[in-house]
């Protein structure tokens, strides 16, 4: 009887052990289980039609700012060894600057007149290369930008502008501008960028993408190159003010960046429309590099499409300057120093 009982025992224990290891050895929830929702995606938004058509025809044209020859530099070195051959040099400086201390041949032009200069003074696809100057190489690259994006592929901008021709020159434009003021301000990581939203209204009362970019074109050189830059201090003392753009290396934006700075890779924004659509387009926009060069030819660009952009002049070299010299060997960085100084020769009227 004893022997039957426990026969009965263990089958029963059996039979248990063997449904809970069916089971997993975990008790089942009697409750349904919840499952996650998917993630709704944004719904796609449509471009005003004249971004649209202005993007299109600068595409038309060549993408410029897609190509190899973004953004057009030439160094000082250059300019100096082909003096002799069919280039023009073109100084957008005051005409007392111009007229204490000129590259040989140069021509001197208000930045206004560049437009009027370009159509009705020259042939510019004569030459070989036209190459702006500038007091530090801000003005030109932004100009140069403009010009190449109206079709003139044969502009450049003398890197680092008068600074790197002559030394007196430098003292009282790169030397007198750069600053380590902001470098305990950085932050490091990395910020999302926003929602996409539309482009910048135009209003230019025209579809046609060529009618567009040559009014923009104009517009920008009438309201003159002031509008389009902001310093350091500005920024700094208020960055919430403004979306702030870091054009560079991930590598050097992840070391240390203007609080709030979002990334936009260069060679992977200008041009692509779902990039540019996260730029936001109700607030002003701030661009910076390591020298302000890049950022220049980047505002350029933005402006043309109605952004309220503003190149950082001098770009980190205006509030990091201490830290560019001491990492320039493991970073790459762009710190202004003598060693770019040719000390070529000036022309005094």
């Amino acid at each position: 009887m004893n022997s039957l009982k426990l026969v009965s025992q263990f089958f029963t224990l059996s039979v248990f052990a063997l449904l809970l290891s069916c089971s997993g050895g975990q008790k089942k929830s009697s409750a349904p289980q919840e499952s996650t929702p998917p993630v709704a995606k944004a719904e796609p938004v449509e471009i005003n039609a004249e971004a649209k058509a202005l993007m299109a025809y600068l595409n038309e044209m060549g993408d410029y700012v897609n190509s190899h020859d973004f953004p057009s530099l030439i160094k000082a070195a250059s300019v100096f060894e082909e003096l002799d051959k069919n280039n023009l040099v073109i100084d957008l400086r005051k005409p007392e600057s111009y007229k204490n201390g000129h590259i040989k041949g140069a021509q001197n032009v208000e930045f206004s007149q560049l437009p009027d200069y370009f159509t009705n003074k020259i042939k510019p696809f004569e030459y070989e290369r036209i190459i702006l100057v500038c007091y530090s190489g801000q003005t030109s690259s932004y100009s140069a930008s403009l010009l190449r994006l109206m079709g003139y592929g044969n502009v450049y901008a003398m890197r680092w502008g008068m600074s790197a021709w002559n030394e007196e020159l430098a003292n009282d434009a790169w030397f007198a501008s750069v600053a380590s003021n902001f470098e305990d301000k950085l932050e490091p990581g990395s910020n999302d960028k926003p929602e996409p939203v539309d482009f910048p209204k135009m209003n230019a009362g025209t579809n046609n993408g060529e009618e567009l970019l040559t009014k923009r074109f104009n517009a920008l050189f009438e309201a003159g190159f002031p509008e389009a830059i902001v310093k350091a201090e500005t920024v700094f003392e208020q960055p919430d003010n403004y979306f702030i753009i870091n054009y560079d290396r991930r590598d050097k934006y992840e070391a240390g960046h203007i609080k709030g700075a979002v990334r936009y890779k260069p060679k992977g924004t200008l041009g692509i429309e779902s990039e540019m659509q996260t730029i936001p387009n109700d607030k002003p926009i701030v661009v910076y590099c390591g020298t302000g060069h890049n950022s220049s030819f980047v505002t350029a660009y933005l402006r043309l499409f109605g952004y309220d952009a503003k190149t950082l002049i001098y770009g980190n070299n205006a509030f990091m300057y201490n830290k560019m010299i001491q990492d320039k060997s493991t970073m790459s960085w762009l710190p202004f120093t003598s060693e770019e100084i040719g000390n070529y020769p000036l022309v005094k009227d």
